[in-house]
């Protein structure tokens, strides 16, 4: 099992979104950023668990847990060539992006803001963290993975 975070600003797709999805699934899509792209395409599997993160936003913050449901495969909306997406060095039979489908497994019990995350000194690793750092997935360790869930429960925030 590996841990993600991946982000998503709320007005374009947010967790209540993925709530309303069919099987509450969707694809996580329009990823273009290379290092991003191989976690994704290279080391997310079925059954890892993301935290979702709402980004630029008021309140930045950790909001939910989602499960990856299919592992990496092609980004076809890189194809589209009407999309925000679009990629014309991309095509099916050498595809350069791609995505994974999430389903959403709950909303955090309160916000995990990154001004709590970058005042946590058990969290200060974390890429979300890293000065230069704006990739919008990342991992996760085990170790940080369940001191966010224990920040969860604590009243502070």
């Amino acid at each position: 099992m590996q841990y993600w975070l991946l982000k998503s600003e709320p007005d374009v797709f947010g967790i209540d979104a993925l709530k309303k999805r069919p099987q509450q699934t969707e694809h996580w899509d329009g990823v273009r950023n290379f290092q991003a792209r191989n976690y994704m395409r290279d080391q997310m599997q079925v059954d890892d668990l993301a935290f979702f993160y709402h980004s630029n936003c008021e309140i930045p913050a950790i909001v939910g847990i989602m499960r990856i449901a299919r592992a990496g495969y092609p980004d076809h909306t890189a194809w589209q060539s009407d999309g925000a997406h679009y990629d014309a060095k991309s095509t099916p039979e050498n595809p350069r992006w791609y995505m994974v489908d999430v389903q959403y497994q709950r909303h955090l019990h309160r916000p995990i803001s990154l001004a709590e995350i970058k005042s946590d000194p058990l969290l200060h690793a974390m890429p979300l963290v890293r000065k230069g750092s704006r990739l919008s997935v990342s991992p996760v360790s085990a170790a940080q993975w369940m001191h966010i869930l224990d920040l969860e429960k604590s009243l502070r925030g």
